[in-house]
């Protein structure tokens, strides 16, 4: 999902949730406008952030603490020209408060709606979401 970044007039953060075969990505503005949301391979992840770094004005990259993000950081640094302020947020519990964000995000339909929200599974990986909420809750440790 990617929206009109034509008229952006404030810089935006990238979310990362960092894995060892795909890759939540995000990009939001500091007003919680969502701007951008994708799961990618381990493999595309480089090349996709490149990409959204043409597309936005991207100041900051927001990743997980937890699987891998040690060398994901050295390869961000490593494979970006002009390397991004990276910082860690604490990802205990994102894959749990993904999946309620998911059902929010996309209401089930048909039959589905009648399963209670705690045995649905998503249809798609929603790594993409855990990145959205890193983002909010870097954003929330800003205020607090």
């Amino acid at each position: 999902m990617i929206a009109d970044a034509t008229f952006l007039d404030q810089p935006v953060i990238l979310g990362f949730d960092p894995g060892s075969h795909k890759c939540g990505l995000a990009v939001m503005g500091v007003d919680r406008r969502l701007y951008y949301h994708q799961v990618v391979t381990a493999e595309a992840t480089i090349a996709t952030i490149q990409t959204l770094r043409q597309q936005f004005p991207i100041s900051l990259v927001v990743m997980g603490d937890q699987t891998a993000s040690k060398s994901w950081k050295q390869s961000l640094e490593k494979a970006l020209a002009d390397p991004l302020r990276v910082v860690s947020v604490d990802e205990r519990h994102s894959s749990l408060e993904a999946r309620d964000r998911y059902w929010q995000m996309y209401p089930p339909k048909g039959l589905t709606r009648l399963i209670p929200q705690g045995m649905r599974t998503p249809p798609r990986a929603i790594d993409d979401i855990v990145a959205i909420l890193l983002i909010e809750r870097y954003l929330e440790r800003l205020v607090s």
